[in-house]
C-alpha cells in the first residue's frame, strides 16, 4: 500500500495493490482507478463484499480477563497503559455492538458519532484523562456498557459468571485501594 497526500486542497489517498486472486475477499466495495483488462471489475460483480462476523462469544470468553488486565495496570499506576487499554476495549468490545444496534457494519468506533450518536454519547463515560480515579471510573463504565449491550443483542452467549465475579472483585479492590 502507498499512502500519500495530494492537493491542493489537501487530500489523503491510499493506493492498495492486490492480486486478482486476493481481490474477491473484502469487506468494502473499493474504487478501482485502473483495471487494464476489466478483471477486477468482474470480480466485484461476481463477489459482493462480506460484512465481518461479530462474535459476541469470542468477546465474552476474553472480556473478564481483559478487565483483570486493565485493573492490574491501574493498580500498578501504569496510567498510560490503562488509558491505551481503554481505547482497545472501545474499539473491540463497545464499538461493534454499538454499530450493530443501529444496523451498521461493526467496525470498531469508526464513524460511530455519525452512525450511532446515542451509543457514542454513552461511550464518552469510558474516556479517561491521566488520573487514577478517572481511569477506574472509565473501566467500570466499560463494564457497564458491555453488560447492557451484550445482553440486549439477543445472541445466545455462554456467560463466564465466575470469571466476571472474580475480575470485578479485583477491579473494585484496586479502585478502593488507590483511586
Amino acid at each position: 500500500m502507498i499512502s500519500t497526500l495530494v492537493g491542493p486542497p489537501l487530500l489523503h489517498v491510499d493506493f492498495k495493490f492486490v492480486r486478482a486472486s486476493d481481490f474477491a475477499e473484502r469487506t468494502e466495495a473499493p474504487e478501482i482507478l485502473w483495471d487494464r483488462d476489466g478483471l477486477l471489475s468482474g470480480v466485484l460483480v461476481q463477489q459482493p463484499p462480506v460484512t465481518p462476523v461479530f462474535d459476541l462469544q469470542w468477546i465474552e470468553d476474553r472480556f473478564w480477563i481483559w478487565v483483570h488486565y486493565g485493573a492490574t495496570k491501574l493498580g500498578r499506576g501504569e496510567l498510560f497503559e490503562t488509558i491505551s487499554f481503554l481505547t482497545y476495549l472501545r474499539e473491540t468490545v463497545l464499538g461493534p455492538p454499538a454499530a450493530r444496534r443501529v444496523g451498521a457494519i461493526p467496525r470498531g468506533v469508526r464513524h460511530l458519532e455519525a452512525i450511532a450518536p446515542e451509543e457514542a454519547r454513552n461511550i464518552l463515560a469510558t474516556l479517561s484523562g491521566y488520573d487514577r480515579h478517572e481511569a477506574g471510573r472509565a473501566l467500570l463504565a466499560t463494564v457497564d456498557l458491555y453488560r447492557r449491550w451484550s445482553d440486549a443483542g439477543g445472541a445466545v452467549v455462554e456467560r463466564r459468571h465466575h470469571a466476571e465475579k472474580l475480575a470485578m472483585q479485583y477491579l473494585q479492590d484496586v479502585i478502593d485501594q488507590g483511586c
